[in-house]
């Protein structure tokens, strides 16, 4: 009985930590339910970067960061999310 109940709890973690693992490519879909192309993609690829990295912005202060340090930390942010 422990064996299954640990199993049970493995197979949930590891569903759980594959569908958090949604990226903007993914999430590229029209509303009729197919792929996005052209600059309908272009566009919705540069808001979900730019929306996935603006929370992750902040200083080792815990301040927001602003000016030259928010737009390197955005600009390498949203090279890695590619």
């Amino acid at each position: 009985m422990k064996i299954l109940m640990y199993a049970a709890l493995v197979i949930a973690f590891a569903i759980g930590s594959a569908a958090g693992q949604e990226t903007c490519e993914s999430k590229a879909v029209g509303k009729n339910g197919k792929p996005l192309v052209g600059a309908a993609k272009n566009s919705f690829m540069a808001k979900c970067k730019r929306e996935a990295c603006t929370p992750k912005a902040i200083g080792s202060d815990r301040k927001p960061l602003k000016g030259a340090a928010k737009r390197s930390f955005m600009a390498k942010c949203e090279r890695e999310q590619a």
